[in-house]
């Protein structure tokens, strides 16, 4: 029988075609648009960064506009209602697990707000263990603007009955607390507490950053899908160039002896 090798260049076209030119099209602009997404990450970050490290300012009676606010260095001056303390959940220090604890507090005008003093670990918990770090009095608090979170997929329902948040909810944060709705807080500064616990300082001002091995792993996948359809298509003509058998065993093109 003939056995044609032209049958593998129909095969090739339609590979390029149907597969490899739609992929490399499609890695490419997902390459692009995680590029868009790199760029996006780094600005915010840098400019979150210069923005809580910046010279902190008396904190407004009530902020209008959170988002020019947000990370923002602001002072303050109150009481802390420790009775009212309330945690978030799954925090961890150091790869220590622990919580946040989140406190309101009462300002000299008399309005009310929440703040996060910071990290404790599971042992501290129960405020008994950590009687020196519940400031009596008027003190002076420094610490960044902070808002509401978006729960993940996998983020666990809030537990307010229990006074047990796994993510912020300002609203009902406030609603537990008693106090007038605010989509903000303040999370505490680094300053050390009486006693060691809680440790502020715990703001995480960047945004996670991994868009520079998805970058590479869009543009690496494309032009390896390119690769494989230049040698598939060399392959193709190298072997269609050869001469094709005749049922006798001879080439193409050569008479019987």
């Amino acid at each position: 029988m003939t056995k044609s090798h032209n049958t593998s260049m129909p095969r090739a076209k339609r590979w390029l075609i149907f597969i490899a030119i739609p992929g490399i099209l499609i890695m490419l602009a997902l390459g692009a648009w995680q590029v868009q997404r790199l760029m996006w990450k780094n600005e915010t970050n840098a400019f979150r960064q210069a923005r809580a490290q910046s010279e902190a300012i008396a904190l407004p009676a009530s902020v209008e506009d959170i988002p020019a606010m947000l990370f923002r260095p602001v002072w303050l001056e109150g009481r802390f209602q420790h009775d009212m303390e309330m945690f978030l959940a799954a925090r961890s220090y150091r790869s220590n697990p622990g919580y946040h604890v989140i406190t309101p507090f009462e300002r000299s005008d008399g309005s009310v707000l929440l703040v996060n003093r910071g990290w404790i670990p599971v042992a501290k918990k129960d405020p008994a263990t950590r009687t020196e770090g519940q400031i009596e009095g008027v003190v002076r608090i420094e610490g960044l603007l902070n808002s509401s979170v978006e729960p993940g997929w996998m983020t666990p329902e809030n537990l307010p009955q229990e006074k047990f948040w796994y993510w912020l909810d300002m609203p009902s944060l406030s609603a537990e607390a008693g106090i007038e709705p605010r989509d903000y807080l303040i999370d505490a500064g680094p300053a050390a507490n009486p006693g060691g616990f809680p440790i502020g300082g715990q703001t995480k001002t960047e945004l996670r950053n991994s868009h520079v091995q998805y970058v590479v792993t869009w543009f690496a996948l494309a032009a390896t899908l390119g690769v494989i359809t230049f040698l598939m298509f060399r392959g193709a003509r190298r072997r269609a160039a050869q001469p094709t058998e005749q049922p006798n065993g001879q080439p193409n093109g050569e008479a019987k002896p």
